[in-house]
């Protein structure tokens, strides 16, 4: 791992960017003299990890919790280049959608080998940042459904999870929610035009764990509202802490 730049923060944290191979990543910690608990934050979309919603729940998480968080670029996200099969797959789903046809065979064939190869690199990346005398562990994860349910299948390291009900999730992923056995808290917005109501309730009783939590609120894809941000970071609390 190489930090490529660094910048410190009034409110008592530190903003680094590295790389990691061919990965790019933001880490924040906070100042303090113990090992801090750390969070992995993904996105998908095709977002960039400096998207300025993910900056500021990772700052808030850090200075106000004193959370380590990180954030990489999933390949063909950010900084990533994409290669043409990802943009062929967007092209399809832009299609698709201005025709009114459905999208999710489109969706499968792109998030599917998505999930494949980003899985692994964000085993990796923990291998890097559990390595820095900063990180002691234990770890959460906070962010994209589909990655998050393969991180908590495979990586034991990843105590609770935090999911966002806004994306996509591959057949795999539905099927492998009943081998999540972590805690879960995850967020759905109710009017999320985007990702059927009921495919959401569906994969939340999917979810092996005894012990999860489902958080609803009123509004479209990107109106969670900010005070989710702090149920999260009570909720890695209980968990981490």
């Amino acid at each position: 791992m190489q930090f490529t730049s660094e910048q410190r923060f009034d409110d008592g944290f530190l903003e680094r960017e590295f790389t990691l191979g061919e990965i790019p990543g933001t880490l924040w910690t906070p100042e303090s003299a113990a090992p801090a608990p750390l969070i992995l934050i993904s996105h998908n979309g095709g977002l960039h990890r400096r998207e300025s919603r993910l900056v500021a729940r990772a700052r808030h998480s850090a200075a106000e919790y004193g959370y380590a968080v990180a954030a990489i670029d999933a390949p063909g996200h950010g900084d990533r280049p994409r290669s043409a099969a990802d943009e062929q797959a967007r092209a399809d789903l832009r299609r698709a959608m201005q025709a009114g046809e459905p999208v999710d065979e489109i969706f499968e064939s792109f998030i599917g080998p998505l999930v494949e190869k980003v899985v692994p690199e964000w085993r990796t990346t923990l291998d890097a940042l559990l390595s820095l005398p900063e990180i002691g562990g234990p770890v959460g994860y906070s962010g994209w459904t589909a990655v998050g349910i393969r991180l908590a299948v495979v990586e034991p390291r990843i105590s609770a999870a935090g999911f966002f009900a806004g994306g996509y999730v591959p057949r795999a992923q539905r099927e492998e929610a009943r081998q999540v056995t972590i805690p879960v808290q995850f967020l759905l917005q109710w009017d999320d035009e985007g990702n059927p109501r009921q495919r959401a309730l569906d994969l939340f009783d999917a979810f092996g764990t005894k012990e999860k939590t489902l958080h609803a609120n009123m509004g479209g894809h990107a109106g969670t509202p900010w005070f989710e941000v702090d149920d999260g970071n009570r909720f890695f609390a209980r968990h981490l802490k």
